[in-house]
């Protein structure tokens, strides 16, 4: 593929971004793309948006007009063959991540996928190695590693602010299934999602966990469906789980995740516990870490929990926005995303570590599946990962 310069503007090259899915996804990645220009002045390369695919002919359109691409079409194959798309943004149903993804490596353009990568760990690795065999830049779009606030926590653990990591607890709740007239769409189906809370809110925290402690070797679990039967018919994926763990550096932890937790409406968070301090982070105070560090205190004394109000121009990201103190929100994390991925497609730095690649998707995958198989055995599950 080949850059080509933004006409009327001395600067950075322009690269043409193709997307599939213009739902709640491709709505906040469109979005993030649009305003990198802005914010991220000069931008690393000026993301152009050409063409966007989606099932419906009608409301690809309308999403065309409303988010700014060029042109529409009902297929994804369409997007892959156009000499004008660079980057492939695939936003799609999980069911669509597969082959519209290997198919754009294929065809040259650099990848994004939205998470979980495949709908079982067979599906992921296989998206992984025909991808990663192309050469292209490739991303896993867990796009809450890009909180300011995760990556300080990110910065402390490796400065060695809390000493050696304990433990890790995280959750992910949610509400929007407590009320079993809920329809059954394609989130409740296995064939479409590849598994429910496990894969859908599960996988944040997997991957969160990943990011900040390290490799899980073992889990033990339990999964449950409570309503089996909703309007459209069967529910084969999970509503719910729990799930214990243990790292490859001794620490050990928590995972739960469920879609029936009601007044939660999108609750993610963790908190690390290491030999000199604590971190905590939620992400409905996204602009905020809690941060204990023990013997800190004047004298030596332990201090109990800060806020830290992740806003200084010296915190991650934060030169990008507002002045100190004016807080930013949950959509500007997918600017941070994808102006990642884009200084990795200019060649300013690897997609890993701060950035998912489709090997990170695919170990996320392989970490649920021996949750979920740990849940129907009963048994102890170690994780192995293919080569």
């Amino acid at each position: 593929m080949t850059f080509s310069t933004v006409p009327g503007l001395d600067g950075p090259p322009e690269v043409g971004v193709g997307m599939l899915g213009y739902g709640f996804m491709g709505r906040a990645h469109s979005n993030a793309l649009t305003a990198i220009g802005s914010v991220a002045w000069p931008p690393p390369v000026h993301p152009r948006l050409r063409v966007i695919a989606g099932r419906t002919e009608h409301a690809v359109q309308d999403a065309a007009r409303r988010f700014g691409f060029e042109r529409a079409t009902t297929d994804w194959r369409d997007v892959v063959a156009s000499p004008d798309v660079t980057v492939f943004d695939n936003c799609g149903p999980n069911d669509l991540h597969a082959e519209p993804t290997i198919a754009a490596a294929r065809s040259g353009m650099h990848v994004v996928c939205e998470k979980p990568l495949g709908r079982d760990a067979r599906e992921s690795y296989e998206m992984w190695k025909a991808v990663d065999a192309t050469g292209v830049v490739h991303m896993t779009a867990f796009n809450y590693r890009f909180f300011p606030a995760v990556q300080l926590a990110r910065q402390l653990i490796e400065a060695g602010e809390i000493g050696e990591i304990r433990h890790f607890r995280g959750r992910y709740l949610q509400e929007w299934l407590v009320d079993p007239a809920f329809p059954r769409t394609w989130r409740l189906s296995k064939g479409s999602a590849g598994s429910g809370a496990l894969g859908d809110l599960g996988a944040h925290v997997v991957d969160q966990s990943r990011f900040l402690v390290g490799e899980p070797v073992r889990v033990t679990a339990v999964m449950t469906t409570f309503v089996s039967e909703r309007p459209g018919g069967t529910v084969d994926v999970d509503d719910a789980f729990e799930a214990t763990v243990e790292f490859e550096n001794g620490a050990i932890g928590t995972y739960e995740a469920t879609r029936c937790a009601p007044g939660r409406k999108n609750s993610m968070r963790w908190e690390i516990n290491g030999t000199r301090g604590t971190i905590a982070f939620d992400q409905e105070r996204m602009n905020e870490l809690q941060v204990h560090l023990a013997g800190s205190a004047p004298g030596g004394r332990a201090q109990g929990f800060r806020t830290v109000i992740v806003s200084e121009a010296y915190h991650p990201y934060q030169s990008l926005w507002w002045p100190p103190g004016h807080l930013i929100g949950w959509e500007h994390v997918f600017v941070h995303e994808l102006l990642h991925v884009l200084e990795a497609v200019r060649g300013d730095h690897p997609v890993a570590p701060l950035g998912a690649t489709l090997e990170d998707g695919y170990r996320c995958a392989e970490v649920c599946e021996a949750i979920a198989l740990a849940a129907s055995s009963g048994e102890r599950r170690r994780v192995v990962y293919q080569p």
